[in-house]
């Protein structure tokens, strides 16, 4: 594992900071200056300003994220974020973001591999939407939406639609585009009103209240892991 990555599993910074700290001479392995380079193997004694550093275990914590919470580590503006509402001793950070207004399951880990591959378009990870919008779309516009839209980065690809209400919808998503719902409900001349996430990569909310979280169990990390490794 290189040096960086050792370090930000060990809680002690995100790899941007950690190579700060490597080129500023403050971490050394087995007794020698650390160089971005280095490879740290089992049994390597690491350590930041003299002091020993051990790596976290691995985490994955799944989020019913309420409205008015940022999808980041720390916000310039003082706004609370996920990873201050879930206060894990771990450090994870969120796997993808969802709007600052937008409720739903969000998940957080420090397995970094993992969440990468949960984001790669190739994996296509099913994604469910609930949107409260605005008017009452007609069967031809759940069609459209339904047969993919032309928005300013292109078509989207098909997905998954059906009427949950009068004003309500709920999309099934494999991409991962920024801000695709509502730009897609835009697009049919049904602005967004509200947009909950229901369910990510299999993880759904039963039993969970706004605000809550929960550690996943061994099945469902097991389950991402291998939807993420099919080719």
């Amino acid at each position: 594992m290189r040096l960086n990555a050792y370090l930000a599993r060990s809680g002690v910074a995100s790899r941007r900071a950690s190579d700060e700290l490597i080129k500023g001479g403050r971490v050394r392995v087995n007794g020698a200056l650390g160089e971005l380079n280095t490879v740290v193997a089992d049994g390597d004694v690491v350590e930041v300003d003299g002091h020993a550093v051990s790596q976290q275990g691995l985490a994955y914590v799944l989020l019913n994220k309420p409205a008015g919470v940022v999808t980041t580590v720390r916000d310039p503006q003082g706004r609370p974020t996920v990873v201050s509402l879930v206060g894990h001793e771990a450090r994870i950070v969120p796997v993808g973001r969802l709007d600052v207004d937008t409720t739903g399951a969000l998940l957080l880990t420090n397995d970094g591999p993992l969440a990468n591959r949960l984001m790669h378009p190739r994996y296509g990870v099913e994604k469910v939407y609930e949107i409260e919008v605005e008017g009452r779309p007609t069967d031809s516009v759940v069609r459209r939406l339904a047969d993919g839209v032309e928005l300013d980065d292109g078509p989207t690809a098909p997905a998954g639609v059906r009427r949950l209400g009068p004003s309500w919808l709920e999309i099934i998503l494999h991409e991962g585009r920024n801000h695709q719902v509502k730009r897609m409900c835009e697009a049919v001349g049904h602005p967004a009103k509200r947009l909950h996430r229901s369910r990510y990569a299999g993880l759904d909310l039963r039993g969970m209240r706004r605000g809550e979280w929960r550690e996943l169990t061994r099945a469902e990390v097991v389950a991402l892991d291998a939807a993420t490794r099919k080719t």
